[in-house]
């Protein structure tokens, strides 16, 4: 458990500076240099994401488990995990209309994926991965909308195309993963026993 919360450290606090330390970002970015700044930030959150995977593996292998998640949690998760996975198509496709409205629908993605999980998952080191996702997500979202006020940042409209583009993009990813990549890459198939 200790490489998992090691992990978890490393790649939430990462991801945190702008949440955190704004200032002190821009400072060392000042100092150092961008590049310099996005190599120490890739190393960082690489080795976390490597410890994360590393220490939940372990963790899986003696679960403590926490409670018994009822059936509907499961499909409830599979509904947040669609709807995470149409909101990071929204992210990286241009002028789509769910972008021009939430301004940032990556981290409600990552809201979206890790209740859905933290509600359907049994386990301590569950609770803990996503509990720790959550909290950053909502504490990211926050301090980008802020900073959106702050800058009075406008984003430019959607259309139609591209938001359709988004949606179909989003869904074939959710299914490609959730029937599939899911059981090969973390070892569940989230639908094996629920359908």
């Amino acid at each position: 458990m200790e490489i998992l919360v090691l992990g978890l450290i490393l790649f939430l606090g990462t991801h945190s500076a702008r949440i955190v330390a704004e200032d002190g970002r821009k400072r060392a970015i000042a100092r150092w240099g961008e590049g310099a700044w996005k190599g120490l930030y890739s190393v960082l959150s690489l080795l976390g994401f490597a410890l994360i995977v590393w220490g939940f593996a372990r963790a899986r292998q003696q679960p403590v488990v926490l409670w018994a998640p009822p059936a509907g949690l499961k499909h409830l998760n599979a509904l947040f995990t669609l709807l995470a996975f149409i909101l990071l198509a929204a992210t990286y496709l241009p002028r789509n209309q769910i972008k021009a409205r939430l301004h940032h629908p990556m981290v409600l993605g990552v809201m979206l994926w890790a209740l859905g999980h933290l509600l359907a998952t049994a386990t301590l080191a569950d609770a803990l991965l996503f509990a720790a996702f959550l909290l950053w997500a909502a504490l990211s979202w926050r301090a980008a909308r802020q900073r959106d006020r702050a800058l009075a940042t406008v984003y430019p409209p959607g259309r139609l195309a591209a938001t359709l583009a988004t949606l179909l993009v989003g869904v074939l990813a959710w299914v490609a993963f959730a029937f599939w990549l899911h059981a090969a890459w973390i070892g569940v198939a989230p639908f094996a026993r629920t359908l």
